[in-house]
């Protein structure tokens, strides 16, 4: 890696830090204002296993399933969806979308994925098991992540509003604010549904919040600080993006844009009282 690009690596790991401390400043400040009664968690991280992605993939979506890491990318002319080894990081299968399209989020349902689009209101539904288009659905709003638990879809379009989706329509049913002591929290990206609560990515910080589904309430943070130091990436906009769930396994993977790194973690509770 070159002086440049070496650089360029430290002033974008600068400023997702900095970004990344400006909103746990923000939380921190608002939850001491006395309007939240409700006791916020800060977790740090330990990593348990690395294994190898795509440094030319900007992921945008990440879901894991049945022994198979599934991967959304964007940028027009390179979005797709792919199936994946997580152990190899091997293709297994792929789809591409057309050039015109920039690929966003994805989230399985049943025998279905989904992949949204950024700024075209269209959405796929493949078949789960050969990458078929079965359908296309409307978006009225900017597709960033997805989440499902179980009977709704969240869908997020980088404001502070998670939108509730019917998976078998895509027609929107409601809608929910995320708030921390009554302020939204926006740039919620890519999202992920584990142990009753929506996970956010927070676009272009270090920070993972946990998120009440009935109140839309955070209830917890994940700062992920220094993780993108531990592995190789690609440019300006490498930044943390990319939350899945192994279920049957208890296991939680984290990865970003350009990364070549898919990284399984254990949380360590750093708890941040709030009053």
């Amino acid at each position: 890696m070159g002086f440049q690009r070496y650089s360029q690596m430290q002033r974008l790991a600068f400023r997702a830090r900095a970004l990344s401390l400006a909103v746990l400043s923000l939380l921190f400040i608002a939850g001491n204002s006395g309007a939240q009664e409700s006791t916020v968690k800060r977790f740090g991280y330990r990593i348990v296993s690395s294994y190898p992605a795509d440094i030319n993939a900007f992921t945008q979506g990440l879901s894991y399933f049945d022994g198979y890491l599934y991967v959304g990318t964007g940028k027009r002319g390179q979005s797709r969806l792919t199936k994946q080894s997580l152990e190899t990081g091997e293709v297994l299968q792929s789809t591409e979308l057309t050039s015109r399209y920039f690929g966003e989020g994805i989230e399985i349902v049943g025998d279905r994925i989904f992949q949204l689009t950024w700024q075209s209101n269209l959405v796929y539904e493949y078949d789960l098991a050969t990458f078929e288009q079965r359908a296309t659905h409307y978006n009225p709003t900017e597709g960033w992540g997805l989440a499902f638990d179980g009977e709704t879809l969240y869908l997020s379009d980088g404001s502070s509003t998670l939108h509730k989706v019917d998976p078998q329509t895509f027609a929107f049913t409601g809608s929910l604010e995320v708030t921390y002591n009554n302020q939204p929290v926006t740039n919620l990206n890519e999202l992920e549904f584990i142990h009753g609560e929506i996970w956010a990515n927070v676009w272009q910080t270090e920070v993972i919040v946990r998120i009440d589904p009935l109140t839309g309430r955070v209830n917890s943070i994940v700062d992920l600080s220094g993780l993108a130091e531990r592995t190789a990436r690609n440019g300006a906009e490498a930044v943390l993006n990319g939350i899945a769930y192994d279920a049957e396994a208890d296991r939680l993977l984290v990865t970003g844009k350009y990364w070549s790194t898919v990284f399984e973690i254990d949380l360590i509770d750093k708890s941040l009282r709030e009053n």
